[in-house]
This record gives C-alpha cells, structure tokens and sequence, in this order.
C-alpha cells in the first residue's frame, strides 16, 4: 500500500504526498525538538525537511523505509541548523531590576519548553526494540539539555538509535559514515549522559501535590515555602536569558530581589504539562498578561530544576489564554504578591 502511495507522489500527486508522511509529522516534529532544544527551529526545520522531501522524492530508492528516509532528511536538515548561530542564539532578555550575580551563565539560551498536547499519539506508541528510553523520558528537560551539551553528531547518534531504535547500519546510512564510526559515537554519548543521571522522578499523585504547593508558596511570595520544596542542589534557569542560580541561597537570594521589585502585584499561575513535566503558566497584573512558564523538575519528593521559559508567544500552545481576567478558572494559584521574575 505504501509503495502505491510512493509511487503516486512520484508523479507530482500532492495528496498522495501529505498521505504518504502525515503519519511521521508528529514524531519528526518531536526528533527535531530533542536535536534543536527549541519548538520554534523544530516546527521551522520540520517544514524544511518536508519540502526537501517533496523536492527529492523522485531521488528516493526506495532501500530504506519512508520513516527512515524522513528521518535522514530531518536528522541532516538539524546538523546544518545547529551550525547557523543566528538561529541558535535568541537576543538576552534585559531585566527591569538588577539581579544578584548568577552562579553561571548557561550557554544554552535556545531552549524552550515543549507541550504535551503534541505528544499525544507519540507517547503511547511502543518504542522499537532496540531503543532504550520511553517517549515521555526522552523529551524531560534535563535529557534535552543533556543533548545539547553534546556534540551535535554525537547527540543525533544516541537519538536515533538509543530513542528511535534504528540499527547502527541505518544510521550510518543517515548520518553518511560508518558503522563503527557510530558505535564510537554513541559510547561517548551514552557515557555523557550517565554523568547526568538524578533521583528518579516521584509518582504522579506526588509530583501533582510537589506542584500545587509550589505555585501556592510562589504566589503568595513565601520564599521559605518554595525553599523547603528543593533538594539541596537545586538550581534555577530562565531561557532566553543565561543567568542560573544554583543551591537554596542563591535561588533564595534571587526570589528576594524579584519580590521585592513590585509592591501589590496580582499573580496567577495556570496549570497545563511540558516535557512530560508539571508546568505553569504565569500570568501578572489585572488582567493578567503572560510572564513566562514554569517547568518543574522533580527528583525523589522535592523539585531539583525550576525553569522559568520567557516564551510568552508560545502560551496558546500550551492551551494557556493570552490574557486571564475574571474568576480564576479550577487550579489557578492566585494572589498578590509582591515582586515578579526577570522579563
């Protein structure tokens, strides 16, 4: 049946093409967000890979499935982005207070959340045999971050075979090299992740009570509240802009500045789910405009990771409102506070 569909986009039959790989958009979508680390060059590559893909249909030779030859598409199309810094360096944000000297400036500014509702279908589907992480774990935050710490060829490696399960053969085919080239690959890739490894996440019922009373002690300025839900190493990042803070008394130290910058501020936050994590969406004033989105990490029964994604525009995304007036809709944390987060 496929190779009927193949052989009717050969001939220029646009729907036989969109029937052809609307089945791979999904994961393609989601293989390019772990490469790039960012929604917004994942969604623009994915384009890019599909209108290669109609342009070089004819070029294809049919060895390879069409997942496979998507793939190497979108795999290729991701190395040449991941070279333009123009794509990966978004401008840094200039805050409106001055902030305590961060513990380091993350080089990784591009990074962006990623929301569950493009996970659906993907993320019951079973994994190939070989492949050695689930759908929901190869998407946390601190595995796509560990990719990108990687060298680009070496984190494409470990995706396609350790998540996607292609053979080392297939993905030397992809990748244009060898397959011991590739064993080499992903042993160094496999062993810079173990060097990441952290407490296993609690169970959901844990991490759903971890979350509410996070945004409770955050929206009610309680900056004790917050620090007992930490662990001891716990650290806090705002994308786009490279400042981290990392124990309890620099993230406390930076939680003060930021109360204290305005007085009688109101502040929701609004549930919704990123990376297969607990997120909200943060909102100030009345009525309420967007200030960012929460990710939280967990590692046993505290939160390891606070991100705070400066990404305003993507909140529809997220089924999150451009704007909340009105009476706080049911898991809404509202209250005013004083202070907010760098803009």
């Amino acid at each position: 049946m496929e190779q009927d569909v193949v052989d009717r986009a050969v001939t220029g039959d646009e729907h036989a093409f969109a029937e052809l790989v609307e089945p791979y958009r999904r994961e393609l979508r989601v293989h390019c967000y772990r490469m790039l680390g960012s929604l917004t060059d994942a969604e623009d590559v994915l384009q890019e890979t599909l209108l290669a893909a109609w342009r070089g249909l004819a070029g294809f030779e049919r060895r390879a499935s069409v997942r496979a030859w998507l793939y190497r598409i979108a795999t290729n199309r991701c190395l040449n982005a991941m070279r333009d810094a123009k794509r990966r360096t978004p401008p840094e944000p200039v805050p409106p207070f001055q902030p305590p000297e961060p513990s380091r400036r993350s080089e990784i500014t591009w990074l962006q959340p990623y929301p569950d509702a493009l996970l659906a279908g993907i993320a019951d589907a079973a994994p190939e045999p070989a492949a050695r992480y689930q759908t929901m774990e190869a998407v946390e935050l601190a595995f796509v971050s560990a990719l990108q710490r990687m060298p680009p060829r070496q984190a494409a490696t470990l995706v396609l075979r350790d998540v996607l399960g292609f053979t080392a053969d297939e993905v030397a085919e992809m990748l244009a090299t060898t397959p011991t080239a590739v064993k080499g690959a992903l042993q160094r890739a496999r062993a810079a992740l173990q060097a990441d490894t952290r407490t296993p996440r609690p169970e959901p019922e844990k991490e759903r009570d971890l979350g509410r009373r996070f945004a409770e002690a955050f929206t009610s300025a309680d900056i004790d509240g917050v620090i007992a839900l930490l662990t001891d190493d716990a650290w806090l990042s705002m994308p786009p802009a490279p400042h981290e803070y990392h124990g309890t008394a620099a993230i406390a130290a930076f939680l003060r500045v930021s109360f204290t910058h305005r007085s009688d501020l109101r502040v929701r936050l609004v549930p919704t789910k990123a990376n297969g994590q607990p997120a909200y969406g943060v909102y100030l004033g009345e009525p309420g405009s967007p200030a960012g989105l929460f990710v939280l990490t967990m590692a046993g029964d505290r939160i390891h990771h606070i991100a705070r994604f400066h990404t305003d525009a993507l909140f529809p995304r997220f089924g999150l409102p451009v704007t909340l007036s009105g009476t706080p809709r049911p898991g809404v944390r509202t209250a005013r506070r004083r202070g907010r987060f760098l803009r």
